[in-house]
């Protein structure tokens, strides 16, 4: 009976220790971890060549060449034969004003003037045989001095009364009609010359340098439709403005098309002669708090933030004017998660692809 007991508990030990070793089997290693993928990214390579430039600037036209008739004698206006829009030719009347007391001045003027001309030969022949002094010669003709001069000023006076057109032109605007009296200096009309419109733009100072006084232009008026009309720059004023960095340049349409008037909507493209520039693709350029910068790529394949100053837009392409060289890479696509100084692999460009 003992012997079968104790036969039992080797059994019992014999399977436990069996089992228990089963259990503690060494489990297999674990698999090696994913390598992390590249960072993808595509790159554009500095350009360094002659180009031309292409810009357009909006503006308004307007005349040039404008008149704002003012009288400079006051009265009663008797003729203003011309309204808005009206026509008119060099030396063609304008404005009539009252002048019948001025008339009836200069007509005294003249009998003084006349009179003085004979006391003036009565008193030379009477110096002539000694019965009258040099000093009544010298006072009489002095007399007759003043009354000329008199004479002299109403008859300009009485010439301001009537105002022609200083050149052939269109009236743009009549602010009095007859019958009313005006003081001196009023604003009674002002005449404008369809033939001198021009276009007023601002251009930035990076490109002033470029242009010239005679250089061709393309003008589109929107209201014309999408024709291009001939212009030219006909001055470039010498002042920029110290907030925005930009000077005004007027372009002058020659010829004038048909249609055109002061205060249509007008765009203009100018060209510049080839410059050599230093270009990347527009889209390389970044900017944080700290400026513009691009990343730049080094020859262990690791982009470094590299701080640039840009010039002018040309096309997709931007001027860089210092922080790069010719022929170095910058990354063009691939921004999302980079990083200064991290490993990229280059990979070929994609058509129709953004970050």
């Amino acid at each position: 009976m003992q012997n079968n007991n104790n036969k039992l508990l080797l059994l019992t030990t014999l399977w436990i220790s069996i089992t228990l070793s089963g259990c503690s089997e060494t489990p297999p290693a674990p698999s090696t971890a994913a390598k992390p993928k590249p960072h993808l990214v595509e790159v554009d390579r500095v350009e360094f060549k002659p180009v031309s430039t292409a810009q357009e600037r909006t503006g308004s036209l307007r005349s040039r060449r404008l008149v704002r008739i003012h009288n400079q004698e006051e009265g009663r206006v008797i003729e203003l034969p011309h309204f808005e829009g009206d026509l008119v030719e060099t030396g063609q009347l304008l404005i009539s004003l009252e002048d019948a007391l001025l008339k009836a001045q200069l007509a005294k003027a003249r009998a003084t003037t006349s009179q003085a001309h004979l006391d003036l030969e009565r008193i030379s022949n009477l110096v002539d045989r000694r019965a009258a002094s040099k000093d009544e010669l010298a006072r009489v003709n002095t007399r007759l001095e003043v009354a000329q001069a008199e004479q002299k000023l109403l008859e300009t006076r009485l010439s301001y009364t009537r105002i022609t057109a200083p050149f052939s032109g269109v009236v743009s605007h009549r602010y009095v009609e007859p019958g009313d009296a005006v003081a001196k200096h009023t604003h009674l009309l002002t005449l404008i010359d369809p033939q001198s419109l021009i276009t007023e733009i601002r251009i930035s100072e990076l490109l002033l340098p470029h242009i010239a006084a005679g250089d061709m232009a393309k003008v589109r008026i929107d209201a014309l439709g999408d024709r291009q009309f001939t212009g030219r720059i006909l001055r470039i004023h010498p002042e920029l403005d110290p907030a925005t960095r930009q000077g005004v340049v007027e372009v002058i349409l020659d010829p004038v098309p048909k249609g055109a008037r002061a205060g249509q909507f007008a765009r203009v493209t100018l060209e510049t002669a080839r410059v050599q520039r230093m270009l990347i693709p527009f889209g390389t350029v970044r900017h944080d708090r700290l400026g513009a910068f691009v990343y730049l790529l080094d020859q262990e394949n690791k982009v470094r933030r590299t701080p640039v100053r840009s010039g002018i837009r040309v096309a997709d392409r931007i001027e860089i004017l210092d922080g790069l060289k010719p022929d170095q890479q910058v990354v063009s696509r691939g921004f999302l998660g980079l990083s200064d100084g991290k490993q990229v692999q280059i990979t070929e460009r994609r058509p129709n692809t953004t970050d």
